[in-house]
């Protein structure tokens, strides 16, 4: 036995030394362990805000924070209702309603500009066969009144047929207007509007990427302009933005039908919403990645130009794998002289020692 792991400890150490990777005691992986846990941020739970308390928001399917005034968000109802905004305040009472005289189809999503401009998209289309889509703007008013309000209308149009959506997106700095479709079955995708549409004729959205998956239920960039938030029925996502925005971060978010998502009371923050009758608005932290990436080692050989993480990253393993490989078919041969019996030359070895030891001559062979 103490052959055994004497042969266990030298193979150890030859693996170490072939692929260069260290067998930690316990207490070094505990520790490591221990250390890792505690760098990962804890998330605060969702904070709920308030409930919408008012009979004329059912369908609460669009969120917006106000430029103008503080303490405000606006929502939108879902398709049913007339072309109007309201105004809520953080205790969930109705302080204003914007009415733009618009016949809507179909309302799911509602955006706000740095100007303060709000967008109103009619963009849902559960059977998928609309001609067109619609996108209404009406600029938030200087004080908080009901009143009607004047307003511009942006046809739409896909590449590719009809397609459902609810999330509006609007970037930052530009006003590009982007719409992330609904699909229930796989991915949606991202399109995107021209950069500066016209209220003539229809504009081509053109498609920009596939998006993250889930059932998109709406979005907002955030103040960045690098990254959106997306929100599911499930979840909030934060994607980084650019040719192919991509989820670098998901996290939960309350239960219910989950429609709606807007930037929140402070930077690290959004607020979600759901559809129905005094629907709860919680404020969220926006989903982050847990551990940053470990810096570059200091002196380390750059990588030659044109190579990607993922083949140096697929070389490295594959290098480690067949070290791996030959270490444990060394194992496996060592196992096999400990546990299996002697050969035949080493039995005939041990006959003649044990012959010379009694005086025995060897055995007479058998002739034919």
């Amino acid at each position: 036995m103490r052959q055994v792991r004497v042969t266990l400890a030298l193979l150890g150490a030859t693996l170490c030394a072939l692929t260069g990777v260290a067998l930690p005691t316990t207490a070094t992986a505990t520790t490591a362990t221990i250390t890792n846990t505690a760098a990962d941020p804890t998330t605060p739970a969702p904070k709920k805000l308030f409930s919408i308390r008012d009979d004329r928001i059912k369908e609460s399917s669009g969120l917006a924070k106000s430029v103008k005034h503080p303490g405000i968000y606006w929502t939108v109802n879902d398709s049913g209702d007339t072309g109007r905004v309201f105004a809520v305040d953080q205790s969930g009472k109705v302080k204003a309603v914007l009415k733009f005289g618009a016949k809507v189809t179909d309302v799911e999503a509602l955006g706000i500009d740095r100007d303060g401009t709000l967008y109103i998209a009619d963009i849902g289309d559960n059977k998928e066969n609309r001609d067109q889509i619609e996108i209404y703007t009406v600029p938030e008013p200087e004080t908080l009144e009901d009143q009607d309000v004047k307003y511009h209308r942006f046809d739409f149009t896909y590449p590719d047929g009809a397609h459902d959506a609810e999330t509006l997106l609007i970037e930052p700095g530009t006003s590009q207007l982007y719409i992330v479709t609904k699909s229930l079955k796989g991915a949606g995708a991202i399109y995107a509007a021209p950069p500066a549409p016209s209220r003539e004729g229809t504009n081509k959205l053109s498609k920009l990427a596939p998006a993250p998956s889930g059932v998109i239920t709406d979005g907002t960039f955030l103040p960045d302009g690098q990254r959106v938030v997306l929100r599911s029925y499930t979840d909030v996502a934060t994607v980084a933005w650019g040719d192919t925005p991509n989820a670098i971060a998901r996290g939960a978010a309350p239960l219910g039908q989950g429609e709606t998502v807007a930037l929140g009371p402070t930077d690290t923050t959004v607020v979600v919403g759901s559809e129905g009758p005094n629907s709860a608005v919680y404020q969220v932290a926006i989903p982050a990645k847990a551990t940053a990436s470990a810096p570059p080692t200091p002196g380390a050989t750059p990588k030659p130009a044109g190579s990607s993480d993922s083949d140096s990253s697929s070389s490295g393993k594959s290098h480690s794998l067949r070290w791996i490989v030959i270490g444990a078919a060394l194992f496996a041969l060592i196992i096999t002289v400990i546990t299996f019996p002697p050969g035949r030359r080493e039995r005939r070895d041990r006959q003649a020692e044990n012959d010379r030891l009694t005086g025995q001559g060897p055995p007479t062979a058998h002739r034919r």
